[in-house]
């Protein structure tokens, strides 16, 4: 699969035209958008909903109309998306666009657009420890590859893996969408309610806002309740005021599930630099998620438990990690062409 789908027009860049570059986070749900200055010095971030707008590119142009129309001419826009080609269609969202006629649209000469995965995993390079909450495990072992991966309106996987010289290489995939394997009786249940209403249970099903919902409602179901209509942050405000013993438990299985679907990935990466958490569902309750079955449940492999114990887990605090990744993928794209 392409990690990235460049579109650039031949130009004579100056450094005149270098600065600002427009960076980007696109969601299902949002769009995050923001003006890079000079090298990771990201300024004028605007959250825009968007179910707002009709097009990408309508969405972009306001975002520039509200920071005065600045002159861009470089651009990078992560997207929850697979890109492998000129034509996107997303997935959790409306929007479908060429690249290269939204560039055209933009006027821009380079318009880079990358998975948000690809991007997460990119922003944790240049990460600083402060924006990092460890969850278990020991120190990081040097030059081994990290695992990212988060639930959100999806459920985004990607990885880093070293390339011999303190650089990383960010991959691209899908990983969100791989098949969900129960782990007890219990997720079994789950699964089986998932499989009557989806066909295919992949493990974005369970570890994404809606998911977090379809565990709360598969369980009324085994109880024999009729479940009340919660939003996922309903669910999870219920569950930590000890006011649903429903919703505790239904934040508990997600918060397990997530231990499972990361130590899995921990294992297929050899990913002994780290897993880490990213999203925005996690750190909203990072209290409880220290003591959440999530670490058990990672730690929880067999005769590889050992190997599991000694991996350390990070929740990451950054805001948004998504456009930081993308200023890096743009910088590595623009060099790579010797503009500077």
């Amino acid at each position: 699969m392409s990690t990235t789908q460049t579109k650039t027009q031949a130009s004579t860049s100056t450094a005149s035209v270098l600065w600002p570059r427009l960076v980007a986070d696109i969601g299902g749900t949002n769009a995050r958008f923001a003006l890079e200055t000079s090298p990771q010095k990201i300024e004028k971030v605007e959250v825009l909903p968007c179910n707002d707008y009709d097009t990408v590119v309508d969405a972009i142009k306001e975002y520039l109309s509200r920071v005065d129309n600045p002159t861009i001419k470089h651009a990078a826009i992560a997207i929850a998306n697979p890109i492998v080609g000129d034509w996107v269609q997303m997935t959790n969202h409306h929007w479908a666009f060429s690249i290269e006629t939204t560039r055209q649209a933009l006027h821009l000469e380079t318009l880079l657009f990358l998975n948000d995965f690809t991007a997460q995993a990119l922003a944790i390079t240049k990460m600083d420890s402060d924006k990092l909450v460890q969850i278990g495990g020991s120190a990081p072992i040097p030059n081994a590859p990290k695992a990212v991966l988060g639930p959100g309106t999806g459920l985004g996987v990607s990885g880093l893996i070293p390339n011999g010289d303190n650089t990383y290489t960010a991959l691209a995939g899908e990983g969100g969408h791989v098949s969900f394997a129960p782990f007890d009786d219990a997720e079994i249940l789950i699964w089986q309610y998932a499989k009557k209403k989806f066909g295919h249970v992949s493990a974005e099903r369970f570890l994404s806002g809606a998911g977090l919902g379809l565990i709360y409602e598969s369980l009324a179901a085994r109880e024999g309740v009729k479940p009340q209509k919660l939003t996922p942050s309903g669910i999870s405000e219920r569950a930590l005021s000890g006011t649903s013993p429903l919703c505790r438990l239904t934040l508990d299985i997600f918060c397990a599930m997530l231990g499972t679907v990361s130590s899995n990935l921990a294992l297929t990466l050899g990913a002994r630099g780290g897993v880490y958490l990213c999203g925005g569902i996690i750190p909203r309750f990072i209290d409880y998620f220290k003591n959440s079955p999530f670490r058990n449940r990672f730690e929880s492999k067999g005769r590889f438990d050992a190997y599991l114990a000694a991996i350390p887990v990070y929740i990451v605090l950054a805001d948004y990690p998504g456009i930081s990744g993308a200023a890096v993928a743009l910088e590595n794209e623009l060099s790579a062409k010797g503009i500077r």
